[in-house]
């Protein structure tokens, strides 16, 4: 029994290729890792990355235009931009449950009442990945002919902009009604240990 099993770990030695991860697995991996880093790098810098982001919008909405064609395809993406930017603008836990339950965490309401940032559903990192994947996603259907659907572009025009004047109006009066800003505010600021120490002039 012990002969058997000293010739499976033979058999399964680290040195043999079969036991190895292939060389696609391997690649895949890499370029996964390297991705990751450059990403977690390019995450502070949110100014910029909005920049990058908004030009790639332009890109695409330049190349719609020029090529007079993938309007249903501009239209879907702005549709799901759409989605983003509420799930981006609504709180994470919504007021309407919170006052129904008030061991939760709610909104400050009061200047005096202890500083608590708003937490969104959608994180504003989440919120930016998400719109430069789709806005590239968007950009490389443009290159595909069957993805070109004929349509009467004014029509979609009009019914995203209604939509989205809808869509605005109920979130804007659900912000009214709960007394929040999509945005911390009023964050306090403290100083620093030496000028604290100070004592004032006489």
């Amino acid at each position: 029994m012990c002969c058997y099993f000293r010739m499976m770990q033979d058999v399964l030695e680290t040195s043999d290729p079969i036991s190895q991860p292939g060389l696609i697995q391997r690649l895949g991996t890499s370029i996964s890792r390297l991705y990751q880093h450059y990403l977690d790098k390019w995450t502070p810098h949110t100014a910029s990355r909005w920049v990058f982001t908004l030009v790639l919008i332009g890109g695409f909405l330049l190349r719609v235009m020029l090529q007079q064609g993938w309007y249903i395809v501009c239209y879907a993406l702005g549709i799901y931009h759409l989605n983003l930017f509420l799930a981006f603008l609504t709180p994470k836990i919504d007021p309407a449950f919170t006052q129904e339950d008030d061991d939760g965490p709610g909104l400050p309401t009061k200047a005096n009442e202890e500083f608590r940032p708003f937490m969104r559903r959608l994180p504003e990192f989440k919120f930016w990945y998400s719109v430069t994947k789709s806005t590239v996603v968007a950009f490389c259907c443009t290159f595909f002919q069957v993805f070109n659907v004929p349509v009467f572009w004014p029509i979609l025009v009009m019914y995203f902009i209604t939509l989205f004047c809808i869509t605005m109006k109920r979130q804007i009066k659900h912000m009214i009604k709960y007394k929040y800003l999509p945005f911390s505010l009023g964050k306090p600021r403290y100083q620093s240990q030496e000028n604290s120490n100070k004592a004032p002039a006489h």
